[in-house]
This record gives C-alpha cells, sequence and structure tokens, in this order.
C-alpha cells in the first residue's frame, strides 16, 4: 500500500494573506519611521540657515529625539501591553508624524526642538508596538523572518527621504519635507480601521480579561510615585543638558546621573527577579548602538574630508550603504530562522570583522569601497534586524512591548553618544582609523553578549525557572488555514512572570 503525503507550502504562504496584510502595514510604518528620522538630518544645513542657528544648536536638533525614546518607549510599550498592539501603533504613529507635521511649521529653535522631542517619543513607540504586533502575529518558526523583515522598512525609508530631499527642497524649500508628515496619520487611520489584533495578545491577554499594567511597580505608593516623577524629571534634565552642550564641564556627572535614572527605573520594572534581565539588555543594546552608530553618524563626514568625495560620490555610497543593510536584514531573516537567533546574530557579527578595516583602507576607488560597505552594512547593520526578535524572546506577552521598547529605547542612547566617541578618538588618529577601531571593538563585545546570551543567563541565576525563548515555536503548532486564516502560536503552560 502507497501513501503519499502532501507537499509542504512555500513559508510565504503559511504566513497567509491576513499576515502579510498586518505586516505591510508595520513595515510602512518602519519605512515612515527611518523617512521622519533623517529628515533633520538631511535639512540641518537650510534649518540653522533659516533660523540663524550655531553649530552645537543645530546638533542638538538631532539629539533631541533620544532625549525622550526612552520614556516613549516604556509610556507606550505599557499601553500596548495593556491596551492592545494595533492601538499603541497607531498612537507612536500618529506622535510622530504630528510631531513631524510641527517641525515644518515650526517658528523658531525651541518649537522645533520641542517638535522634535515628540517624534522621538512616537519612534519610540513605533519600534516596541510595531515589532510586538508583527512578532505575535507570524507562526513561531518564522518570527526571525518577521522581524528581519520588519526592520528593513526603516532603511527604506531613508533612501527614500534622500530621494524626496533632492526633488523637494530645491524647488518648494525645506518645510515641505516635514509637511509629508501628513502622509503616515492616514496610514495610522487606515491601520486602526483594517487590521486585526496581534493574535498572541489577543488570546493571553484580551481574551482572558486580563489588563496588565507594567508600570504598576512605580504607582505603588503615592511616596513612590512622586519619587519617580522626580527620577524622570532629572533623566530627562539630564539628557536634555548633555545633548544641548549646556552642561558644560559636567557631562560626565549629568550621564551618570541619567543613567542611575534609568537603572533606578530598570529595577522596579524588572523587579527582584527580573531587574538584572532589563539591565543586561539595556546594555547589549547600547554596545550594539556603540558599533552600529559611529559609521552611520559619520560616514559622510569621513567621506567629504578624508577622501575628499564631491556631493554625488558620497550619495552613491551611501545608496550601497543602505541597500545593504536592507538587504541584510532580509538574509539575518532567513539565517536566524536557519540556526536561530543567538548562532546568527553572533556568527555574522564575528564574520564582519573581517571587512571593517578593508572599508577604511579604500582611498581612491569608488567602486570597491561601496561593495566593501555593502556588505560591512549587510553582515553588521543589517543583522540588528534580529533585536526584536532576539529583545523581545526574553519578555512574555504581558510585559513585552513595555520591556521592549524600555530597554532598547534606553539603550538607544549609545547612538547619541557613539559619534561623539568617534570624533573624540579622532582628535588623536585619523577619523578613519577612529571609526573603524570604535566599530570594530563594538562589533567584538556585542558579538559576545549575543552569542552567550549574556542577559538571558543572567536573568536565570537570580530566576532559574525563567523561560529560555518566550516567543519559540510552540511544541505543536497547528496549520495554516488554507485561506490564510489566523491559528494560535501561544505555548501551553508557558509562565507569564519574569
Amino acid at each position: 500500500m502507497t501513501t503519499t503525503t502532501a507537499p509542504a507550502r512555500p513559508w510565504y504562504r503559511e504566513v497567509g494573506a491576513t499576515r502579510w496584510r498586518s505586516f505591510f502595514a508595520a513595515w510602512l510604518g518602519y519605512v515612515l519611521d527611518g523617512f521622519d528620522f533623517v529628515l533633520i538630518t538631511l535639512v540641518l544645513t537650510e534649518v540653522s540657515a533659516t533660523f540663524h542657528l550655531s553649530t552645537v544648536e543645530g546638533a542638538s536638533l538631532v539629539s533631541a529625539a533620544f532625549i525622550t525614546r526612552w520614556l516613549g518607549g516604556a509610556v507606550l510599550g505599557s499601553l500596548g501591553d495593556r491596551y492592545g498592539r494595533k492601538s499603541a501603533m497607531v498612537l507612536s504613529i500618529l506622535l510622530y508624524s504630528l510631531g513631524t507635521l510641527a517641525c515644518g511649521f515650526a517658528w523658531n529653535y525651541t518649537s522645533l526642538f520641542v517638535a522634535r522631542l515628540a517624534i522621538g517619543m512616537g519612534m519610540a513607540g513605533e519600534y516596541g508596538s510595531s515589532a510586538t504586533y508583527v512578532l505575535e502575529s507570524w507562526p513561531g518558526r518564522l518570527r526571525n523572518r518577521a522581524s528581519g523583515f520588519l526592520i528593513s522598512g526603516y532603511s527604506v525609508g531613508t533612501v527614500i527621504a534622500a530621494e524626496v530631499y533632492k526633488v523637494v527642497v530645491p524647488s518648494l524649500g525645506w518645510r515641505w519635507m516635514f509637511y509629508l508628515g501628513l502622509i503616515p496619520i492616514v496610514v495610522a487611520l487606515w491601520v486602526r480601521r483594517a487590521l486585526p489584533e496581534a493574535e498572541e495578545w489577543q488570546e493571553t491577554v484580551a481574551d482572558r480579561g486580563r489588563r496588565p499594567n507594567p508600570f504598576r511597580p512605580l504607582f505603588a505608593t503615592p511616596r513612590l510615585a512622586a519619587l519617580n516623577v522626580l527620577l524622570a524629571a532629572a533623566a530627562a534634565a539630564a539628557l536634555f543638558s548633555v545633548f544641548t552642550s549646556v552642561a558644560g564641564g559636567a557631562v560626565l556627572p549629568l550621564s551618570v546621573l541619567a543613567g542611575l535614572c534609568l537603572l533606578a527605573f530598570a529595577v522596579q520594572l524588572g523587579g527582584r527577579r527580573g531587574w538584572l534581565l532589563y539591565a543586561s539588555l539595556m546594555v547589549t543594546v547600547f554596545v550594539a548602538f556603540m558599533y552600529s552608530w559611529p559609521i552611520q553618524a559619520l560616514l559622510p563626514t569621513y567621506l567629504k574630508e578624508q577622501l575628499h568625495y564631491g556631493p554625488g560620490q558620497v550619495t552613491d555610497v551611501l545608496f550601497w550603504a543602505g541597500f545593504g543593510t536592507m538587504a541584510g536584514c532580509w538574509l539575518a531573516g532567513f539565517v536566524g530562522d536557519w540556526i536561530g537567533t543567538t548562532k546568527a546574530y553572533s556568527i555574522t557579527l564575528v564574520v564582519s570583522l573581517a571587512f571593517v578595516f578593508p572599508v577604511f583602507a579604500v582611498h581612491g576607488n569608488l567602486l570597491v569601497l561601496g561593495l566593501l560597505l555593502f556588505v560591512l552594512q549587510a553582515l553588521s547593520f543589517g543583522i540588528s534586524g534580529l533585536l526584536p526578535r532576539y529583545i523581545g524572546g526574553h519578555f512574555p506577552t504581558e510585559s513585552r512591548a513595555a520591556g521592549l521598547g524600555f530597554t532598547y529605547n534606553v539603550g538607544a542612547l549609545g547612538g547619541a553618544v557613539a559619534p561623539v566617541l568617534g570624533a573624540r578618538l579622532a582628535s588623536g588618529m585619523p577619523l578613519g582609523q577612529s571609526l573603524a577601531v570604535l566599530t570594530f571593538a563594538g562589533t567584538l563585545v556585542t558579538a559576545a553578549l549575543v552569542g552567550f546570551d549574556v542577559p538571558g543567563r543572567l536573568h536565570r541565576r537570580l530566576n532559574p525557572d525563567a523561560v529560555r525563548d518566550h516567543l519559540a515555536p510552540a511544541a505543536a503548532e497547528p496549520a495554516d488555514d488554507a485561506d490564510g486564516g489566523q491559528p494560535s502560536t501561544v505555548s501551553q503552560g508557558r509562565p507569564s512572570r519574569l
């Protein structure tokens, strides 16, 4: 008797039409996220000329978004855990869209700075809510792919912004770049109307009538609530002083103050058994930004000042770099689902080390430089597409959006520190060499932290019963319906506490 088995469906059919629509909406949010974030860098010279800003004031407009990212990630993430991923995603898109639109109507430096604060909060919420929305909607075995594909949207947004800049600004002026912030508002309204809720959150939280509040530990008593409000104000004031050069010679103590305030929040949010997880994830993300952002922030300066490239050549090189990051995010998704998140992340980072110094050794060949940057960005920066999957796996559904949003966006402060550190190193060596040294060292440390899963190991020392990966596929993941339905992907019996 001969038996036949039905051929396995391609993975993209396994996702199903409904999930693809949900993914596209979240991915489009990331595209607009990348578009909005780089706008200020593209029009900074025009803005500075309009408002007669100093170099320090102009740079502070870029840093302003970092001042509120940690707060936006925590608050909007908490809302996502309590009221749903979709609602938090829409609110985040609306917030940074309105902030971008407000930049177009800014009448002076202060109004533009405040608008940038709103953008920072919205972007932080977008990262956490969209990532958890997609991760909790896709089948467990494809969640690395979901993460990598999603993050690629940011690179697409930056490339689109650069192309729009060349068309819009010369003819209409810099304000029209920000008026385009109306587009995400339309997208947000469409998302609210058309999409279902993330199925894992729906099954774990909504269907069981549970309304978690990850912020509850911060407001357990009136005295504790008042103390935490003061800590938040102190952290914001310290970050504002550091990033706007108001601090003067007090940069180091104010940085330490901000760090201690944020650590205090991590200890309270994580609790006795989870605080070390929060703190170690914050450090891991901070180091990851330290290796990636020096090149992202200072590569154009290096190309112009050290290699003496013209604007057209710089644009060509940045195109190769951006496309490499996008391709790397796609590759990361497949490799992560193939060999596992931590292995894919760490191995790819180690391989990327072979291309760091060669990139800055090329001086006269634009094509070779572009190809090397493409490979470096794909292996080094593109692999960060797995970061939402890696961080999210450490948190249960009930606290995933707040945990991911807070730890990632606190760690993202490394993106503000890295360019400054790269510039400081360049005072004693060529800029290209300082970028190579910082990138190499940061990559090596990040590969070790992720490869050995240091945050998870430290967490299990305090909580031996902790689940290793809350986003891992269920033991018997049900097959999808032929029409692309949405089956459950929630493991039964999975602990909900850190």
